[in-house]
């Protein structure tokens, strides 16, 4: 009975060939099977754009739900009935630590009202300092949310997002220097209770002079790369504006940017370009100049604490710095970067040479003695001149006759270039 049955089933839900898509069978039916499949896909994918489109769905990254799914009813009501958040700062807190905490805002833009409000219950007492930036509403005045302190956009281009490749094996020549920075710099970051337990301040700041290419930029990068705290760099020529006020504005931005940060280093790259000593005769353009000068000197030991915010100068003029901004409890370290000695000049060859394709049994010591008064930069460049003379010869290593040449080339013969005995004098 159970196979009748279902064979009476089959013929009654069996369709009769005549009843088929007769367009689908002459469109499909015919060809070889790889054209057919590739019309099919299109097909498909005309239909899937189809509904797409009818439900509301839009090939972005938008993040908006389906048409089917908007109320705009319910949204135009709920703009209409909710308040639009104010953006105010918190000039004082009244009662602290305590429940019935009041706190003081100031309205920002062209009402700047004194207003006194509580917090929402969302927010936490925590959160909310004096000079917090937050959002408060006036119907009901309380404070909403805490938002981040308000940075000039080209100062927070300044952060230094990814690690530099620079450790301090890469700087050759250098110990004591380098023995120095990690004590102002690193040192309180890692072991502030040293200084706690000796009832002394850490260092504040360290200033790097010396002639050019000796290693100063070098140093900050590895300063980057070893430390985990917010890294700020800032060449002295980004802060030269011609609208009176712009380059101090500039750097109390920067500063405030610093401090919003749990631990932060600031680089000052070739600070003499706006830390010249203060003049009575002055142009317009000299005298902002100055302006600017004063408010690195202020936001380094003004009223206000600079928090752990280490600063880190470079130039090569030191004898053009201001002593306002020089002085102890400002730049409390100075430290010279001159010309490496042959034991330096020595170990720059050996780092400059350790990524290169070179023959055994280079003689280091040898081609260090003959670059006296040489920085690292110009050894670099020797490095890099006899990869040259190398891929000239068609070999694929240096030789030791390659480093012999460039020397001769890039010590002897570009000496008349060479600023170094100028820089010298300054130091």
């Amino acid at each position: 009975m159970g196979t009748e049955d279902e064979n009476n089933h089959k013929k009654e839900t069996a369709q009769p060939l005549d009843e088929i898509d007769i367009d689908f069978l002459k469109k499909y039916g015919n060809g070889p099977y790889s054209s057919d499949i590739d019309e099919l896909e299109k097909d498909i994918k005309k239909y899937a754009r189809r509904v797409k489109k009818l439900c509301g769905v839009e090939d972005s990254d938008t993040g908006l739900s389906a048409r089917s799914k908007w109320n705009l009813k319910s949204d135009i009501l709920m703009m209409k009935t909710e308040e639009t958040l104010r953006v105010a700062y918190c000039t004082s807190i009244m009662n602290p630590n305590t429940e019935q905490a009041k706190y003081v805002v100031r309205l920002s833009g062209k009402l700047r009202a004194m207003i006194i409000v509580g917090l929402d219950d969302g927010v936490s007492p925590t959160d909310i300092e004096q000079g917090t930036r937050v959002g408060i509403t006036l119907k009901k005045p309380k404070i909403q949310i805490s938002l981040p302190p308000k940075i000039h956009p080209d100062a927070s281009l300044l952060t230094v997002k990814e690690k530099p490749d620079v450790t301090y094996n890469d700087i050759g020549g250098y110990k004591e220097q380098i023995r120095m920075v990690r004590e102002v710099v690193e040192l309180p970051m890692i072991h502030p209770e040293k200084f706690v337990a000796l009832g002394v301040d850490p260092p504040k700041g360290i200033l790097f002079y010396g002639p050019p290419g000796t290693g100063k930029t070098l140093i900050a990068r590895a300063v980057a790369n070893r430390t985990d705290a917010c890294f700020i760099r800032v060449n002295g020529t980004q802060l030269l504006y011609r609208t009176m006020g712009k380059g101090a504005a500039m750097v109390r931005h920067i500063f405030k940017m610093a401090k919003s940060k749990l631990a932060c280093i600031l680089f000052f790259d070739e600070i003499d370009a706006v830390g010249g000593a203060r003049s009575f005769d002055v142009a317009r353009g000299d005298n902002e100049v100055q302006h600017t000068m004063m408010e690195i000197a202020n936001q380094l030991d003004g009223f206000d604490s600079r928090g752990n915010i280490k600063v880190v100068m470079a130039t090569n003029r030191p004898d053009t710095l201001d002593p306002a901004l020089l002085r102890p409890g400002r730049i409390d370290r100075k430290v010279e970067f001159g010309l490496p000695d042959l034991e330096g000049r020595t170990q720059i060859f050996k780092i400059q040479a350790k990524n290169m394709s070179c023959e055994r049994g280079i003689r280091f010591e040898l081609l260090a003695r003959l670059c006296p008064n040489c920085t690292g930069a110009d050894i670099r460049s020797v490095c890099t001149e006899a990869g040259v003379f190398a891929i000239r010869a068609r070999r694929k290593f240096v030789k030791e006759k390659d480093f012999l040449d460039a020397i001769n080339k890039v010590i002897n013969e570009y000496q008349k270039f060479s600023a170094t005995p100028k820089y010298m004098i300054y130091n």
